[in-house]
């Protein structure tokens, strides 16, 4: 591949940590006003190739070239000078101050008044405006940053670094926690960004969104480059065999299993809070795993944190195979052996400067202590460490091994050992929210077979999910949230990707919507 006419190249990067080599020998050439796709595996590398581009690890070995002059990008401060923006995907703004505050962070405008300098909030706002503007945001520049949705926290980031005038914006992920009309404006923000002559490095699991959006694409695979080629010549089967190393054939598992009895009833269930959920009744039988769609703002998270203890109801009953019962904490669903892996890992999920090992056996160890103690006084870490072990290898989860602390692994890889942690406490219920964000198509089978597995055995799967793929090829039934009311539920073979729209965007009535609650299939 020439590097004619391009605006980043990454020639020969090598990177290490301790235990693994993440990158070996790697070269990316990103041409400007292109969308340059990045796609491969968690644990791939290409996190860790993007945090040398922006200055947050220093390459081992290699050269980094900005418009064919060698650099030097000891910071991300030198990065952004250098022309080069990074949003991540774990997002991260200071939800104290407003959203121009955000914006301008580090280069606040002043004002001298009386000899003593001000923040000069009106330029300021003026300079925000004109931003949302030309990027066709709608976010009012005063709001504080914590009363925003994820959503709007997203949009945010890409507006910052679209403020720095950068050449190279590298954008980790970016749909994940967007709306299908929000990611429309993205893609539009994008084909702007890209008339300007601006190169985006688009990383990205969502292989439709790659195919529909970018020019090139370049794979790694296991810290090493696979090759780069013109978006045009590939399809989706292409790309996951090149991800991969091998043709896979399915996207989900065959369906087959036998639903049972109903295991789980919710009557009637409705939160303390004002414009949250409220008066929502559903079944789950042995055997099924049930998806609920719905848009940003459904309230799907609400309503499962309150039956996980997480959030306290204001009227409704929970029954658990026929008996009632009364969940007020996180200990008591565990005790009753219901799990739920949330949202976001990085915040609500894993504990970062912990190993490995530590996290996946953190719940067992609260719910079993005898188990990983010798004597009752002293920490049996043979018990801890063979359960551990074990979920290690069964999920394939690449780590340098158990003492690695879990904040250095890829997403994929996190979001496993938190799947580890929950099954390590083999749960009757499993409620799994957007279990599948950020990860690979690889690390995406091996979830699903997992869940798979699980309803085999007679389980019962709760999952929430956005990617309407999903749903449909996953659940036995869909139920669709609609402004914290259920909309309606659908069977497996009433479900389209239209009728799931249609329900999460209109609310008709309770009445209809409780009676399809009830049905049974």
């Amino acid at each position: 591949m020439e590097a004619n006419n391009c605006v980043l190249e990454m020639q020969h990067i090598s990177k290490s940590f301790p235990g693994v080599k993440a990158l070996d020998d790697v070269s990316l050439i990103v041409r400007p006003g292109t969308v340059h796709a990045l796609m491969g595996e968690n644990g791939a590398g290409k996190s860790t190739l993007m945090k040398c581009a922006f200055g947050l690890y220093q390459p081992d070995e290699g050269e980094i070239r900005i418009e064919g002059k060698s650099v030097s990008l000891p910071t991300p401060k030198a990065a952004m000078v250098a022309g080069v923006s990074m949003i991540h995907q774990e997002l991260n703004p200071i939800m104290t101050r407003n959203v121009m505050e955000n914006i301008w962070v580090g280069r606040i405008p002043y004002r001298k008044v009386a000899g003593v300098h001000w923040a000069d909030d009106k330029k300021m706002y003026q300079d925000t405006e004109k931003l949302f503007q030309d990027l066709g945001i709608h976010i009012d520049p005063r709001e504080k940053v914590s009363n925003l949705s994820v959503s709007h926290c997203q949009l945010l980031e890409i507006a910052r670094a679209v403020s720095y005038g950068a050449k190279v914006i590298i954008m980790d992920e970016p749909t994940s926690s967007l709306t299908e009309s929000e990611s429309e404006l993205l893609f539009g923000i994008i084909r702007k960004l890209t008339g300007q002559g601006v190169a985006i490095i688009y990383i990205s699991h969502k292989i439709e969104e790659v195919l529909n959006i970018t020019d090139e694409v370049t794979v790694l695979r296991d810290g090493r480059f696979v090759g780069t080629w013109p978006t045009k010549e590939l399809d989706m089967d292409s790309i996951v065999s090149k991800m991969v190393g091998r043709e896979m054939t399915n996207r989900f598992p065959s369906p087959g299993h036998t639903m049972g009895d109903v295991y789980l009833e919710v009557s009637h269930l409705t939160s303390v809070q004002p414009h949250s959920f409220s008066d929502i009744s559903f079944t789950l039988r042995k055997g099924e795993i049930l998806g609920i769609g719905g848009l940003v703002g459904a309230q799907r998270t609400e309503l499962m944190e309150s039956i996980f203890g997480l959030r306290p109801i204001s009227s409704g009953t929970i029954h658990i195979d026929g008996k009632e019962v009364k969940i007020r904490n996180p200990r008591e669903a565990i005790r009753h052996k219901i799990a739920l892996l949330t949202e976001e890992r990085r915040v609500t999920g894993i504990i970062p400067m912990l190993s490995v090992g530590e996290n996946i056996v953190l719940a067992n160890q609260t719910a079993n202590r005898s188990k990983y103690t010798a004597g009752g006084l002293f920490l049996n870490y043979g018990a801890r460490n063979a359960d551990a072990q074990k979920y290690v290898d069964s999920l394939s989860i690449k780590t340098p091994g158990l003492k690695a602390q879990i904040q250095y692994l890829s997403g994929g890889n996190q979001q496993k050992a938190l799947l580890g942690r929950w099954m390590l406490l083999e749960p009757d219920i499993l409620i799994m929210d957007e279990p599948t964000r950020g990860i690979d198509v690889g690390a995406k089978y091996e979830i699903y077979c997992l869940m798979e597995e699980m309803v085999q055995r007679g389980k019962c799967v709760i999952m929430i999910s956005s990617e309407m793929p999903e749903l449909m090829g996953m659940s036995d039934r869909v139920m669709v949230m609609c402004e914290g009311h259920l909309s309606g539920i659908l069977n497996r073979d009433e479900v389209t990707d239209e009728r799931i729209m249609y329900l999460a965007s209109t609310y008709e009535n309770t009445e209809r919507s409780n009676e399809d609650a009830k049905e049974t299939i």
